[in-house]
């Protein structure tokens, strides 16, 4: 791989940054589709389609296709919930990533580019929960499929790391899917500790039992 560097955002990456996100979400569609269809709940309820449908008619072929049915559903309905989400985020932070992310010195936004080239990209941003301590969030984190496994990744979180720490906040955050499973090694490589789980806050997603997970690192004093 080409030397490459880190900087901040200029607004000349802006259809380069929403390409890249766009691109790392959709080609999740199929690893969250697996996912899925690991899960107990899900199987238990291809069971019972598939028993019910075979009592009903009488005819395995029927069964076969229902079940085959599902699954089709399943990945139709996945889909609409990634392209959902896409369309927000891009209406969202990334409608306007100056505003978003660069008129606060609590919130940043960088690229990882290398000749000219945009590979990648991470925003950082201030959060504040129901506990009252302020944190930063890692957030947008994504890599050209073609730049991957040359560490801009870990380049990209090394940033926000550094980011929160020089300001002396003493934590980042950030959200996964259960799909993303790449990230979920790279985080916890990093020392980010997986706090809790919860359920996709749509119906869909409550209804597959779709994870979000929720890591945390916790950032040492005087430790670089």
């Amino acid at each position: 791989m080409s030397d490459y560097h880190v900087r901040k955002y200029k607004d000349s990456d802006y259809e380069a940054v929403r390409t890249i996100f766009v691109d790392g979400m959709i080609e999740l569609i199929p690893n969250a589709t697996l996912s899925v269809l690991k899960n107990p709940r899900i199987h238990f309820l291809i069971i019972c389609m598939f028993l019910v449908v075979l009592i009903c008619s009488k005819s395995f072929l029927f069964s076969v296709l229902a079940i085959a049915l599902l699954l089709a559903a399943n990945w139709h309905f996945i889909k609409v919930e990634f392209h959902s989400y896409v369309n927000h985020s891009l209406r969202d932070d990334l409608l306007d990533i100056q505003k978003s992310y660069l008129e606060n010195d609590d919130s940043c936004f960088w690229v990882a580019e290398s000749n000219g080239v945009v590979m990648g990209m991470v925003g950082a941003q201030l959060r504040r929960n129901n506990d009252g301590e302020p944190k930063i969030e890692l957030k947008r984190m994504s890599v050209k499929k073609c730049y991957r496994k040359g560490g801009v990744a870990k380049a990209l979180c090394r940033t926000v790391l550094n980011f929160a720490r020089q300001r002396g906040y003493n934590a980042v955050v950030l959200e996964t899917s259960q799909s993303q499973y790449a990230a979920h090694r790279l985080y916890e490589s990093m020392g980010f500790k997986k706090l809790y789980e919860l359920p996709l806050p749509t119906y869909f997603g409550k209804l597959i039992n779709f994870g979000i997970f929720f890591y945390r690192y916790d950032i040492q004093p005087g430790v670089k």
